[in-house]
């Protein structure tokens, strides 16, 4: 299948996999805590928009957190039938960091998610969104489980290796790995981001087609107030991480920058745009700022970066690659900044549910959080390479024994199936948002004592209506 072996196959399946997965916990994370803040806002305030707000979003929610847990188990799965070297290898620490994923974040998100959705008319206010509050803190705890797991792979530390087998001997340093807390705070702050301009894309759309309602104001407005503040943070964030990555994947770093060689005595400059050759071992039509690269990496004018020449060529991740996929999230990271930047401006102007251009622009970021995402994902895996757990266990190595034949089946059969089972949830999850949040008359009633209907698209039938 396109003169790929069974191990390629194997990658290419589970960067399938992963990336369809990824999109779901992306947005469920930041729209857990969007509704905690939209329901907090109307016990606080009584305002009948926030619950307007609230309901609406917690349909998205509801189709989102199902289509995240379903590829998600996937995933799991294939950790044992086609990475069977790397579970041999290093299950005894993956392993038990899932479990406490499953034994904390899962079940308290699975606990309170039935309140959540259903339990709008059965339950008292206060409980309810203690309910909210507790599936948003799941979410992130999940969060700091995938995280803490997935850092260890980059950064290990906190063990031994008896008989090919690592034995855990800190938990501690396992968990707290150099890593973890760039990696926690960048892709949890990632996660709120796009789901700010997902919010900001649904305002968008629904003021272009002059549905410009309150509710559609203030989630348009909340989504942008997010963007002006939070993206700056994460450009700042995401500069500490890479200082991080310097410190303990230096090839990583010199593959990002397409920096294969360093001059003496010059520091080593930043390449904007080029095309990395992995064979001639250089980076064609290179576009590049003198001494920048030794500021921004090292934060000096005089200490040079780690070129790839430095490092064997089977230790040599891909540059062509992490070179462009690290400037797609960058690219998309600045266009961020200046949607908050431009949406200040218009709303100092008195301008901001106005400006068609500028709701064009933010209907067109929607995607932008979740494709940086995915960007930034390829660049810290395929960076990664050749190593599944840096310095100890290559990738070839922890591949199961399939043939090419079976792996392209496999690959095929989960590309049918997801684009058909995934591509319906995402067809409901645009009809859901094309709908809008409804006014506070067609909303079930708090006191009828019948439960709410998260997942239905329909509006619901009110008495007067029947009668």
């Amino acid at each position: 299948m396109f003169e790929l072996d069974a191990f390629h196959l194997a990658r290419l399946q589970f960067a399938f996999t992963v990336s369809f997965h990824i999109i779901f916990p992306a947005i469920t994370i930041g729209l857990a805590s969007y509704l905690v803040v939209l329901e907090g806002m109307w016990l606080r305030t009584k305002n009948d928009v926030w619950r307007s707000l609230y309901h609406f979003w917690l349909k998205i929610f509801a189709v989102n957190f199902g289509m995240g847990v379903v590829s998600g188990l996937v995933m799991a799965y294939q950790f044992g039938t086609n990475w069977s070297g790397f579970s041999q290898f290093a299950g005894s620490i993956t392993g038990p960091l899932l479990t406490y994923e499953v034994l904390t974040a899962f079940f308290l998100e699975a606990g309170f998610l039935g309140v959540m959705l259903f339990g709008w008319n059965k339950v008292g206010p206060g409980l309810h969104f203690f309910a909210t509050c507790m599936v948003a803190l799941g979410t992130l705890m999940s969060t700091f489980w995938i995280l803490a797991s997935n850092s260890w792979m980059h950064t290990p530390q906190g063990f031994s290796i008896q008989d090919g087998q690592v034995i855990p001997e800190d938990w501690f340093a396992i968990i707290f790995n150099p890593s973890f807390p760039y990696r926690l705070i960048h892709m949890s702050i990632a996660a709120f981001l796009s789901s700010a301009l997902f919010v900001g894309a649904s305002g968008a759309w629904h003021l272009l087609r002059g549905n410009d309602t309150p509710a559609i104001r203030k989630m348009f407005s909340m989504a942008l107030w997010m963007a002006l503040l939070v993206a700056p943070i994460q450009a700042l964030v995401g500069d500490m991480h890479g200082l991080n990555t310097l410190e303990h994947q230096p090839a990583k770093i010199a593959a990002i920058e397409g920096h294969w060689e360093n001059r003496p005595g010059e520091a080593t400059p930043l390449l904007l745009f080029g095309v990395p050759d992995m064979d001639e071992e250089r980076t064609k039509y290179g576009l590049e700022i003198p001494a920048l690269g030794s500021l921004i990496l090292t934060h000096s004018l005089d200490k040079q970066v780690p070129a790839l020449k430095e490092f064997p060529k089977d230790q040599r991740p891909n540059s062509l690659i992490v070179f462009w996929s690290f400037r797609l999230m960058v690219g998309l990271g600045l266009l961020m900044i200046l949607m908050g930047a431009v949406g200040l401006w218009l709303r100092h102007c008195r301008r901001l549910y106005h400006s068609r251009p500028f709701h064009w622009f933010v209907l067109g970021m929607g995607p932008a959080g979740l494709v940086a995402i995915l960007a930034g994902w390829v660049t810290t895996e395929v960076g990664r390479q050749p190593w599944v757990v840096y310095g100890y266990l290559r990738t070839i190595d922890a591949v199961s024994l399939h043939s090419t034949l079976q792996m392209s089946i496999s690959l095929l059969a989960f590309f049918v199936v997801y684009c058909s089972v995934f591509g319906v949830g995402y067809v409901y999850l645009i009809r859901l948002i094309k709908k809008g949040p409804q006014p506070t008359v067609s909303l079930t009633s708090q006191t009828d004592g019948r439960p709410a209907r998260p997942l239905s698209a329909a509006e619901p039938v009110v008495e007067e209506e029947k009668r």
